[in-house]
């Protein structure tokens, strides 16, 4: 155990961060490195604040230090680490937590100057999604996440990795492989991502049961806290958990909706992105986010009461981008109308055109909203002329049940028909399309 300020430093146990005992004081460090201006560093490092309070730690003091680039030894420079050295012993801090990725080095050097724990934005964030994972995947994509950060830190932490401790960045369900050397963590990494595997087979299975159901999905994507969830339940009927925190949701949340027009369509939940989501988180959930892939349509939320909302707009489409979603057919939701200002709200509905404005919570613009999904799944349905044989019935009938038929002739020997038909259906009534 590290020593300062003359009196001794006990790690937190396991159990008592799990009830409550005992929290955590977090001292958190910004820098604004690579950020485009003052206004988003600042806001970065409040949702890191946010994030350390997610985690069940409690944030004492934020400092923020515009530097052009890190320092290679300890990101922030030699004199303001003695700086924030005193700064942590007079706060009685009991983790310094970052706004970026530390390197290995950087953290072992930290560690030892400030003679505390240091972790960063992405441990951070492992550690949220370690604390909500509950089903098979979930646990398998968070732990094998967790690993691949973990291993190149193992060097000089030997100690520290191999005790059962409670504090940010050493929780879930990975911990106690922490405690074997480096060939039998990495024999763990292989035997997860064989898991994963797996699990992914079985997804993409149910996936293309649904496809061969002719069922349309359409994924709710967004920042954390958004309020996917709530729109799920509104729309749906449904009782998916809701919580106001950050990444409630890790595992996709599906339910039937049935759009005024008739049709039934799949709609599913998603996790949420945020600001910088560290790569190996969205590597592991890959499987999980190629729910997003597959949709026909995603309905982007936006919480309107944000400060920062349009750069939480852009984070999710740098992450959708990053999975390969980012060509996909877009319905911006401006979320939260009961919380925002009226001005946030109208900006954002000006700067994107076509989006919709509603309240999951209170339920105001929530049947527009079904209305305006209708359209855009039609609008993305493609207009075919057909020539149907008077004695293909099954196929007239195959048209009307998964099409619009909008024009409809009747010839000597055959049914002339203009429909819009689902892209994936297209290819089913070839033999008959016409032009």
């Amino acid at each position: 155990m590290a020593r300062r300020g003359g009196r001794q430093r006990r790690r937190l146990t396991a159990t008592e961060v799990d009830l409550g005992v005992v929290h955590q004081r977090a001292l958190l460090v910004g820098t604004g490195s690579g950020t485009r201006s003052l206004d988003e560093a600042e806001a970065s490092l409040s949702e890191l604040g946010l994030l350390t309070d997610t985690a069940g730690a409690e944030p004492v003091e934020s400092i923020l230090q515009r530097r052009e680039k890190p320092d290679p030894a300890t990101y922030i420079g030699s004199g303001k680490a003695q700086e924030l050295r005193g700064l942590a012993d007079g706060l009685d801090a009991d983790v310094v937590v970052f706004d970026d990725e530390l390197t290995p080095a950087q953290q072992r050097n930290l560690e030892k100057l400030f003679g505390r724990d240091v972790v960063d934005r992405v441990a951070l964030i492992l550690d949220i999604f370690a604390q909500h994972a509950t089903s098979q995947e979930g646990m398998v994509q968070v732990e094998l996440a967790q690993l691949r950060y973990r291993l190149p830190r193992l060097r000089g932490r030997g100690v520290e990795l191999s005790q059962q401790a409670g504090g940010i960045g050493t929780r879930g369900p990975g911990e106690t492989q922490l405690e074997v050397d480096r060939r039998r963590i990495q024999r763990r990494v292989r035997k997860l991502e064989d898991d994963l595997k797996r699990l992914a087979r079985t997804r993409g299975t149910q996936r293309k049961a649904r496809r061969r159901r002719e069922m349309v999905t359409v994924a709710l994507v967004g920042y954390t806290n958004a309020g996917k969830s709530t729109l799920l339940n509104r729309l749906t009927a449904s009782d998916a958990l809701v919580e106001d925190q950050l990444f409630s949701t890790l595992d996709p949340t599906t339910r039937r909706l049935r759009l005024p027009g008739g049709e039934t369509v799949l709609l599913s939940d998603t996790v949420g992105f945020v600001r910088k989501l560290p790569h190996q988180l969205v590597e592991a959930f890959r499987s999980t986010l190629e729910e997003v892939v597959d949709a026909r349509l995603l309905v982007h939320v936006v919480d309107a009461s944000a400060p920062t909302a349009e750069q939480q707009i852009e984070a999710v489409r740098d992450v959708l981008r990053e999975i390969g979603a980012a060509d996909l057919p877009e319905l911006l939701v401006v979320n939260k109308l009961d919380a925002a200002a009226p001005d946030a709200v109208d900006e954002i509905l000006a700067d994107h055109p076509g989006s919709v404005a509603v309240s999951a919570a209170a339920g105001e613009g929530v049947d527009k909203l079904r209305e305006v999904l209708t359209e855009r799944l039609r609008a993305l349905d493609r207009i075919v002329e057909l020539a149907v044989p008077y004695e293909r019935g099954d196929v007239m009938a195959a048209l009307h049940r998964e099409g619009e038929v909008l024009v409809e002739i009747h010839g000597d020997r055959e049914t002339r028909v203009r429909a819009r038909i689902p892209p994936e259906d297209v290819s089913r009534f070839a033999d008959f399309v016409v032009g």
